[in-house]
This record gives C-alpha cells, structure tokens and sequence, in this order.
C-alpha cells in the first residue's frame, strides 16, 4: 500500500505525487465480467491513483446543465494528491426541480459499495469508510439537500461535506424545489464537518441580459451563514461562477461557459485554487491531516489568487 505521509510536503495547489488515470464508464460497460447489480445508476467520470493503494473518495455533483468532462482537471488534481473522485453525469436536460437529482446521488452513493472496485484500477481500493460528497452549482444544492434528507438514507455515511460555489434557484423567494436554504443561522443540522467555496463575481451580471450565474440571496454566502461548525468558508475575489472548469470545454456547452457568467482573466488560479482547498480539507478530515487546511487559513500557504473572505468555524 501506497504511503501517504510525503504528501503534507506537497503544494495542494499543484499536482500532487501521485499519477492519476481518469475513467469514462458507461452504465452498459464494465473493466470485469459484471453482473447487473455492479453497472452504475448513472455514466461516471472516475479520476484516481494508477499505482497501488487505499485511497478515500470524494462523490463530485456537476453544475447545472454541464457535463462532468467540464471538471476533468479539477478532478485530477484532486486524485493527484491521493482520493478517488466519482463524477457522475446526472442528466444532459434538466428543469427547476432537484429532487430526480437527490435519489440519482443517493442511488450512485448507495452503488459505490458493491460496484466502484470493478472500476478502479488493479491495487487500487476506496476507502469508503472516508467519503465525501461535494457539488457545484446546482450539484451544490443537490449535496447539501442530500446531507440534509433524513427520509432518503444512504447505505454509506459521508463524512465531510463540500459546496463549491452552490446555489439555492433565482432569487431569495425564488428558490428551484425543494429548497434548502431556511434563512435561519447555523440550521443545518448535518452532523459533518462542511467547505463553502464561492466566487466573488458569481453575484455580478455578465451584461444587463444575462442575470447573476450566483445570485445573492440563494448563493454560498447563504448556505455557509446556516452551517454549523466545524465549517470553513473561502470566496475568491476576482473569479466567477464558472472559473473552475477546464480551460477548454468543447461543444456547444462547453462554449456557452464562457459567455454566460462574469468571468475572471482565466480558469487556471480558480481552478488551482478550488483543487487546493479541497484537498487541503479533505486531507483535514478524511485522514486527520490539518497541516495545509491551517497553513491556507493563517496565510502561511500561498494561493493562486487573492481571497475576498477566509472564514472559519471549529
């Protein structure tokens, strides 16, 4: 098994010391003979270690109406560092309503037991006993709804929660179904540890068309205020909703990115950025590792942009 001690040393904003293989699985294919019941719910874009190893895992939710290949880099950086990253592609068409996407979570959550080894490859192994889940977007909703959902149960417990960038609907009033934000302070009743990340220019307009990609009123600022501790909270100053994506996302999708949102000067610091702090956390509280997560808190770690909020509950 892999030695994961040499990996405090290593910059959480850059790739980390692990070469990395990245998976597109189909429900219909499988790396081994399968039965039905090891086919995923969904199509994944699994990023991990190629060497060999237990590694925990962290369950990635896309944003609304892109495509989990958007967040190809992302993932790898974070796999880069020693996690497994499981990103499925929920839908290609979607309207305001959430909760098809809160059971698909919870189905692909409840697979990943009996189905994810056949994916991983040979001597790698998730640790599913550290998992965690994460969204962005509208995927950030869809995590929080889920943590929060105390009738839909998931065979396995996440232990650490991530919101990047997350968003509630429209408008404070206008939020998609079923809402999530209360309105009243620290309200989520999670029992986990929670990262808020936001973007500084998601609540700006693109031009007087276009409305803000992350609204006030139903954005990140929001969920971390109703987050209990332990939470951290980062927003980065001059980026958008957006930002974290791959540098070139194709397609007709992957060109409206570019257009829809305010955007920062490139994706690259953003992207560095948010594969940083989510390694940083996950190191945190999935192995027990605080060093960077402090370090990035005390500004003793330098990051690739500048940092409008760093907030902290313990």
């Amino acid at each position: 098994m892999s030695s994961l001690t040499s990996s405090t040393t290593t910059n959480v904003f850059e790739i980390g010391i692990f070469a990395t293989v990245l998976q597109v699985v189909e429900p219909e294919t499988c790396f081994t003979k399968c039965s039905q019941e090891v086919k995923p719910p969904k199509a994944l874009l699994i990023g991990s270690p190629s060497e060999a190893g237990e590694f925990p895992a962290l369950l990635l939710i896309h944003g609304y109406l892109l495509y989990n290949s958007f967040y190809s880099q992302l993932i790898q950086q974070v796999a880069s560092h020693g996690f497994i990253v499981i990103a499925p592609q929920l839908y290609t068409l979607a309207g305001p309503d959430t909760s098809e996407e809160i059971k698909s979570t919870a189905a692909i959550t409840n697979w990943l037991s009996q189905g994810l080894q056949h994916y991983l490859p040979p001597n790698v192994q998730a640790n599913l006993s550290k998992l965690a889940l994460g969204g962005h977007s509208r995927g950030g909703k869809t995590s929080f709804a889920l943590a929060l959902n105390k009738e839909l149960t998931t065979t396995l417990k996440f232990s650490a929660l991530i919101g990047i960038d997350p968003i509630d609907g429209m408008d404070k009033g206008k939020q998609t179904p079923p809402p999530v934000l209360t309105y009243v302070p620290r309200s989520f009743d999670l029992d986990m540890p929670v990262m808020v990340i936001g973007s500084g220019l998601g609540k700006v307009r693109r031009n007087p068309l276009f409305p803000p990609c992350a609204p006030e009123g139903v954005n990140h600022e929001d969920f971390f205020k109703e987050c209990r501790e332990p939470a951290c909270y980062f927003v980065a100053k001059d980026y958008g909703h957006l930002d974290m994506l791959d540098d070139d996302t194709k397609g007709i999708r992957g060109k409206t990115s570019y257009c829809l949102c305010k955007n920062g000067k490139s994706r690259e610091p953003m992207r560095k950025f948010v594969g940083g702090v989510i390694v940083a956390f996950l190191k945190a509280y999935l192995r027990g590792d605080v060093s960077s997560l402090m370090a990035i808190r005390d500004g003793h770690e330098s990051t690739p942009l500048e940092l409008e909020t760093v907030e902290f509950r313990l």
